[in-house]
């Protein structure tokens, strides 16, 4: 594991920009640092919507949200000192998605959990910095949570989790 390789994994929250935030508070300024941008996107379920067109408005709704984002983070990992070279984003979508392009990244529907963990030892991350959502006891208790799992489950590399 490489300490210098970062990944932030977000989800467009406050939490995850709050986890960008200080990721640039501690390594901007340095050039021996490559961070990743992470988002595992999981679209609305086609069921929940009267149409076709509906499911696919909201779908390129949530995209365009979604790289808004990665935007936003990168563009904060610049100000606070990041090497623009050294910034990377990935956005995984569910193969089974109705927006999928060529250059986005497929997921096959796994936890969002086990395929951060499984980038981290695939690629040899050797920091995970990941904000917490901040879901209820209860709704964590019965799903758990992205940011516990990676807690619980990382091996080899060190985790931050930002709140």
């Amino acid at each position: 594991m490489n300490p210098k390789k970062v990944l932030i994994a977000v989800d467009a929250s406050e939490n995850a920009l709050r986890a960008v935030e200080y990721t640039g508070e501690i390594v901007g300024n340095s050039e021996e640092f490559h961070i990743e941008l992470l988002t595992i996107e999981r679209f609305p379920d086609r069921d929940l919507f009267a149409t076709d067109e509906e499911w696919k408005e909201k779908c390129a709704e949530h995209q365009q949200a979604f790289m808004d984002f990665l935007a936003k983070a990168r563009q904060i990992l610049i100000n606070r000192g990041v090497l623009e070279d050294n910034i990377f984003e990935r956005y995984i979508v569910s193969c089974k998605s109705p927006l999928r392009t060529p250059p986005l990244a497929c997921s096959i529907g796994t936890n969002i959990a086990q395929e951060i963990m499984n980038i981290i030892k695939d690629e040899e991350f050797g920091t995970v910095v990941i904000g917490r959502r901040g879901v209820s006891k209860e709704v964590e208790f019965l799903f758990g949570s992205v940011s516990t799992k990676i807690v619980h489950y990382a091996k080899g590399c060190t985790v931050w989790v930002v709140s």
